[in-house]
């Protein structure tokens, strides 16, 4: 018996095929919106999925708590270079400091 539960379904015309593609990244994009992050474990590709924060101010964070122990609390974050006050508001709601 085969197995059709990852299967795409067939579409009658290309644009209902374009709609489901597009439902199917949106969903995707806002998964990985919502996803927390632990700031003490994440990579630099987690962190760049925070608002506000690209390459460098990821691997700040890393460097940050590679030289001075992981963060006690999400507040902590603001000590890092770069991070302010905005945009630890901003991504508050998805940090943690624990799994």
């Amino acid at each position: 018996m085969l197995n059709n539960a990852h299967a795409a379904p067939c579409f009658d015309n290309p644009q209902r095929a374009y709609n489901y593609l597009l439902a199917q990244e949106n969903a995707k994009i806002q998964a990985r919106n919502e996803a927390t992050v632990n700031i003490n474990r994440a990579s630099e590709g987690e962190l760049v999925s925070l608002n506000g924060i690209g390459s460098s101010k990821a691997q700040a964070i890393i460097l940050y708590r590679e030289m001075f122990g992981e963060f006690k609390t999400v507040d902590e974050l603001a000590k890092v270079k770069g991070i302010g006050a905005k945009t630890l508001e901003k991504n508050r709601r998805r940090l943690s400091v624990q799994d």
